[in-house]
């Protein structure tokens, strides 16, 4: 393999494990607003609620 191939195969890792670190800062956001304190008792029964 040359140098091009290597470094582009860096930033492909390099761009998934970002896109997977925001997916999972993402989704603990949504399930922080979805499950607060201030939540309905609807959301707080929910699904995304009860996986904690």
């Amino acid at each position: 393999m040359n140098q091009n191939s290597i470094k582009v195969g860096a930033a492909v890792i390099a761009f998934i494990a970002i896109l997977v670190a925001l997916t999972d800062i993402e989704v603990g956001l949504v399930r922080w607003v979805s499950c607060c304190p201030f939540s309905t008792p609807g959301e707080d029964r929910s699904e995304l609620c009860k996986r904690k």
